[in-house]
């Protein structure tokens, strides 16, 4: 009789074999076309989700199927490994992005941000000067500025925007720089202007190019951004976790299963 366990670990492995085609066949599509940075930091990591989905698959569907016991014996400690740095991901990201909050400001209908709200780790990753040139570059390249520009919005209706974090802190000064409002991304200082001790106002310029995206504020804004994603990819790695420990235990009686079976064969002597 078929056991039920490894029919069920065969099929699991089935589909993430064929789940695992689009996303390699996604990953060698992005290296042909990549032409900036931010394709190319996807295009690494993409390839090799593919790869490894590929061969645990592999490994999951043959080791099960045809009771090959020492490949199921690395697909479940592969398992076991993905399952200990799932949990500790999910853990760490709940505690780095903990601590951060847009500010409420008076008359506005958009937030601001402060850099120094987040958690020290997260600081020191947008610090980072090589880090932060190639966030830089796909902020501009997603022309995050130039579509909140489109609009030609009046002072009245810009300030009742509900901005997003990116866009309240790299598109436009600080509201306590007191500049003022020309477009939503262009902001004239006051006459006679030469510095402030908001190192923010002193970075902003009008150049497309430049705008807010030296500022703390923008470092901020990025780092929203981040922990809302973080937020959102925990708790998806919570349900996904609870998968992997079912597919774990399905895993190890399938594993159990090929034992007996390798200590009691029930086929001797060419009897079918």
């Amino acid at each position: 009789m078929v056991r039920v366990s490894n029919n069920l670990v065969g099929l699991l492995n089935i589909v993430t074999l064929l789940l695992s085609i689009p996303i390699l066949g996604a990953g060698i599509w992005l290296g042909h076309r990549a032409h900036t940075d931010c394709e190319k930091f996807l295009e690494r990591p993409v390839i090799a989700l593919g790869v490894f989905l590929l061969l645990v698959s592999l490994a999951g569907l043959v080791g099960a199927c045809c009771r090959v016991s020492w490949l199921l014996w690395l697909y479940l400690l592969v398992m076991f490994l993905l399952i200990v740095l799932l949990f500790c991901f999910t853990v760490f990201a709940f505690v780095v992005t903990n601590p951060g909050a847009g500010e409420v400001v008076s008359g506005r209908g958009y937030k601001e941000y402060r850099l120094g709200d987040y958690s020290h780790w997260l600081q020191k990753r947008v610090d980072n000067d090589g880090n932060w040139l190639k966030i830089r570059s796909c902020l501009q390249e997603g022309k995050v500025c130039q579509r909140l520009e489109e609009r030609n919005q009046t002072l009245d209706e810009f300030i009742n925007n509900n901005l997003s974090p990116i866009q309240s802190g790299c598109c436009k000064p600080p509201t306590a720089c007191n500049f003022t409002y020309q477009s939503e991304t262009v902001w004239d200082k006051p006459a006679g202007f030469t510095s402030s001790n908001n190192s923010d106002c002193n970075a902003w310029q009008n150049d497309p190019s430049i705008l807010c995206y030296d500022c703390k504020s923008c470092k901020a804004g990025v780092l929203a951004n981040v922990k809302n994603d973080w937020k959102k990819v925990a708790v998806v790695n919570i349900v996904f976790l609870i998968f992997l420990v079912v597919v774990y235990s399905v895993g190890c009686c399938a594993f159990r299963n090929n034992r007996n079976d390798n200590a009691h064969p029930r086929w001797k002597g060419g009897y079918a």
